[in-house]
C-alpha cells in the first residue's frame, strides 16, 4: 500500500518540480483542507491549483528539498525546505517545515504544515528525490 503513496508522491514532486499542473486531479481530491500559515481552510481542487501556480510565477525555480519522509496507507509526513532565488537579487532563499499529509481514495486530503522563518534549512544532507533517501 505505501508503494500507492510514493506514486502518489512521485507524481506530486512532478507538479512542483516540473510544472505538470496536469498531473494535480491525479494528486488531490476534489476539496483539500489545509492547516497552513493562512489559516485552518477548505479549498478546492481548482483553488489549490492557482495557488501553487501563483507560487511558481512569484518565486520562479522554486524547489521542494526533502531531508526525511514518512508513509503509511493513510498518512505522509515530510521534513523540507522550500529554495529558490530572489526574484530580483538572484541571492538564495530558504524556509524549512514540516508537513503531514492525511490520504483518502488515493489523493491528498488534508495536510498540516509548519514553516520556520526566512533564511532558515536544515543542517543535513536532503534527499535523491521526495520519495528516495540517499545512497
Amino acid at each position: 500500500m505505501t508503494e500507492n503513496i510514493r506514486a502518489l508522491f512521485d507524481r506530486w514532486e512532478q507538479v512542483w518540480h516540473e510544472g505538470r499542473f496536469d498531473l494535480i486531479p491525479d494528486c488531490v481530491g476534489s476539496h483539500y483542507i489545509r492547516h497552513d500559515e493562512r489559516g485552518d481552510r477548505t479549498v478546492s481542487r481548482e483553488e489549490y491549483a492557482a495557488e501553487l501556480q501563483t507560487v511558481h510565477r512569484d518565486r520562479p525555480g522554486i524547489r521542494v528539498v526533502v531531508y526525511d519522509h514518512s508513509f503509511t496507507s493513510e498518512r505522509a509526513w515530510f521534513r523540507f525546505a522550500f529554495v529558490w532565488p530572489d526574484p530580483t537579487t538572484g541571492e538564495k532563499r530558504s524556509r524549512a517545515g514540516m508537513q503531514s499529509y492525511r490520504i483518502e481514495g488515493g489523493k491528498l486530503a488534508e495536510t498540516w504544515i509548519t514553516m520556520l522563518g526566512l533564511g532558515t534549512a536544515w543542517a543535513d544532507e536532503p534527499q535523491e528525490s521526495w520519495t528516495r533517501r540517499k545512497t
